[in-house]
């Protein structure tokens, strides 16, 4: 090795321990740094020179050589942004209310609020063997059918029931996508969205991302008001419902077998689509109605099938189902748009949903799901705050408040009081007609929580009432 590259070698080494090493340390004498490099004094003091050079070390004669001080960068100059108002205009996407949805709770806080299960309920050991038999399936990495996994289509077709087939069936990347993907391939901007009023607030949110209209429907005990149903398209001229017929969110109500019927008869005098959103299908207390999309005829109902809320996060897994040209426009829209969803993902997905512990999985968490909803359910209710429905199905109550509270405020008190809750205002697409507080009763770690939480959000109430 000639002695420019033993210079360089002996320097690119005493920067990695300088790198380790705090300001004010002591690198190692000159004498063991020969020893340990097996270089000439000549190099270690050309080495330690070019370090010097660079401020990364300080050389005091006498004493030693010593990890100099860190070089504070220069503040930057601000940058002028004001550029980007004009080029983006007027039109917004508010994401506030689902990143609150989105955001863990703070240490020592009851998280009362929130649309995953917790994590003490997900199949976490279920996902990691699905997981690793996925990986190991013959072409798991190659590009999957654009429609996806054509076993995974027919999981969901056979779920969904009636005469759906797995050619009904698009694989999309969890049902906050495939909300956002059916609206975009359904309307045009500006165009009305009947909507139930109080809805999930992610749906509106995407709703007015693709710069739609939601409308209100109102929801009363047994789910969307289908006397209203009419007079709202007839008023709008709207060529779409969205609605979620079963464990809905924010109230959790199943809509009755009488209004099923109704809304499908209403759609169809209208030439409008019914977009069903069945996120909470496998949260099931009681067992569920059939989803709409099971007596469709007339590819009236464009459904999506989501197993995230029954896994956990990040298995971001959901199926749209649509026949007609309305599941190639949709299909269409996914391939322009994302390609397709990870192979690996769906290969995950299937091996759990085909393996025997997904049922078991299924018992455990509605058993569980029903202790935590009666816990809560007994704490709100020695509070004075009974529930509006006791769902059957799904992770939240809804609760009214009194007259003149400000949910918002009531929410923030409620956070400083140490307990998560989502306001009800969100979760309605125009004027709420009282205030109302959802409470979710799947997300916090077990029944204790819930009552606990419960009692600090009736001292919050108590203190702003």
């Amino acid at each position: 090795m000639n002695n420019d590259s033993s210079i360089a070698t002996l320097a690119a080494e005493l920067r990695a321990e300088v790198a380790r090493l705090r300001p004010g340390d002591r690198l190692p004498s000159s004498r063991s740094l020969m020893t340990r490099h097996q270089v000439s004094p000549v190099t270690v003091a050309r080495a330690i020179r070019t370090l010097a050079a660079e401020g990364l070390v300080v050389a005091r004669p006498g004493s030693g050589t010593y990890v100099a001080e860190r070089a504070r960068p220069a503040p930057a100059e601000p940058v002028d942004l004001d550029w980007q108002a004009v080029a983006l205009g007027d039109r917004t996407v508010d994401a506030d209310g689902v990143v609150g949805l989105l955001s863990h709770a703070p240490e020592g806080v009851v998280a009362l609020s929130g649309g995953y299960l917790a994590p003490g309920l997900q199949p976490v050991r279920a996902l990691a063997t699905a997981a690793a038999r996925a990986a190991r399936r013959p072409n798991a990495w190659e590009r999957p059918p654009l429609s996806g996994v054509r076993e995974l289509r027919e999981w969901f077709a056979r779920t969904a029931g009636g005469d759906v087939t797995a050619a009904d069936v698009t694989i999309t990347s969890g049902g906050q996508a495939a909300i956002s993907l059916i609206l975009r391939a359904l309307l045009p901007p500006g165009a009305p969205l009947l909507v139930e009023s109080p809805t999930y607030l992610g749906a509106l949110a995407s709703a007015r991302a693709a710069g739609l209209r939601p409308v209100p429907v109102p929801v009363d005990e047994d789910g969307l008001r289908t006397d209203l149903l009419a007079d709202a398209f007839a008023a709008t001229g709207a060529r779409a419902l969205l609605c979620q017929p079963t464990f809905h969110n924010p109230t959790g109500t199943v809509l009755s077998p009488p209004r099923r019927a109704q809304v499908l008869d209403v759609a169809r005098a209208a030439g409008a689509f019914v977009v069903e959103d069945d996120y909470s299908r496998h949260l099931a207390i009681d067992p569920p109605p059939p989803p709409l999309v099971a007596g469709d005829r007339d590819g009236r109902v464009v459904h999506i099938a989501s197993l995230t809320k029954a896994t956990a996060p990040s298995l971001r897994v959901a199926a749209v189902i649509a026949r007609g040209p309305v599941a190639e426009r949709i299909r269409s829209a996914q391939i322009v748009e994302s390609f397709f969803v990870a192979r690996p993902l769906q290969e995950t997905a299937l091996e759990l949903v085909t393996s025997p512990s997904w049922p078991r999985h299924l018992r455990t968490v509605g058993e569980a799901l029903l202790r935590r909803r009666d816990t809560l359910i007994s704490a709100l209710a020695a509070a004075g705050l009974p529930p509006a429905v006791r769902p059957r199905g799904g992770l939240h109550l809804w609760i009214g408040l009194p007259s003149g509270v400000d949910d918002v405020a009531l929410a923030e008190a409620a956070l400083r009081a140490g307990v998560l809750v989502s306001p009800g205002r969100r979760y309605f697409p125009a004027e709420p007609p009282k205030p109302r507080m959802r409470l979710s009763y799947g997300t916090a770690a077990g029944e204790t929580e819930l009552t606990e939480g419960a009692a600090r959000f009736a001292q919050a109430l108590a203190e702003a009432s």
